[in-house]
């Protein structure tokens, strides 16, 4: 694929969710190294980034799983205001949950509800507030951060995988809506290094039957970076080639 440089797509301004840690964080400063203004969303602050990025980094308290919240928020103007005369908007749409862990049986409503809302309602949301968002011709490109698990169940992990199939559902729709300006995917990372994955670790083998599997790739080393996996992140996200397949794997890419 063709990697551009950051001024080979004009007036990029990128919005990342979750951007206070993990690959959120790395996604955020990235961007903001190209000379791309990056708008943050998350329910706590990046004040490293507020620091070496004044002129180029926003923020925005939100908790994404409070559908109502993100929702007021959009009707307001920070949104527009933000992408107004870009030639290309950039959502990146990271921030996720892999709870509740366990059986359909150990589930809670309250955490199945939070799940949905930060998973799936949240990249939805967003996703048409962007698409909509009065921005003259410009492009817009929507990133889904999948996961392996939308393509393949895993006991344990049924509403995660319900989630993350969901992001790949709505990219493959939205696709065959072939609007010009618009062009979406739903990207499976990989497995990253992240507060995440050490979440899974510390669950038990009764609740994630496969987690012993994840024990054996970080004692083996085998999880790429957050910055290793933002970079060619946002390669794939601002190439000519980004869009073409709805719903891909970063492993796979050349």
């Amino acid at each position: 694929m063709t990697t551009p440089s950051s001024s080979s797509i004009p007036a990029v301004r990128a919005i990342v969710t979750g951007h206070t840690h993990g690959l959120g964080a790395a996604l955020a400063q990235q961007l903001l190294s190209r000379n791309i203004a990056v708008l943050g969303l998350s329910r706590s602050s990046n004040p490293t980034l507020a620091r070496s990025y004044r002129n180029t980094f926003d923020e925005i308290k939100l908790d994404l799983a409070q559908t109502q919240q993100l929702a007021h928020w959009l009707a307001g103007e920070d949104l527009s205001r933000f992408i107004a005369g870009a030639h290309c908007v950039l959502l990146l749409n990271n921030a996720g949950t892999v709870q509740p862990i366990g059986s359909l049986e150990q589930q809670t409503p309250d955490a199945i509800a939070h799940a949905i809302g930060l998973n799936v309602a949240a990249p939805l949301m967003l996703a048409s507030a962007v698409a909509c968002a009065s921005t003259g011709g410009a492009e817009r490109r929507i990133v889904h951060i999948s996961s392996g698990a939308g393509r393949q169940a895993y006991a344990g992990w049924n509403i995660y995988c319900a989630t993350k199939a969901a992001l790949d559902h709505h990219a493959r729709a939205v696709a065959l809506e072939q609007n010009p300006l618009l062009r979406i995917s739903s990207v499976a990372p990989g497995v990253v290094d992240t507060g995440m994955q050490a979440e899974i670790r510390s669950t038990s083998a009764e609740q994630f039957p496969l987690r012993g599997k994840f024990d054996e790739l970080k004692r083996n080393g085998q999880l790429a970076t957050p910055e290793q996996t933002a970079e060619k992140l946002i390669a794939y996200a601002l190439s000519d080639a980004f869009g073409q397949t709805p719903v891909s794997d970063l492993r796979e890419l050349a």
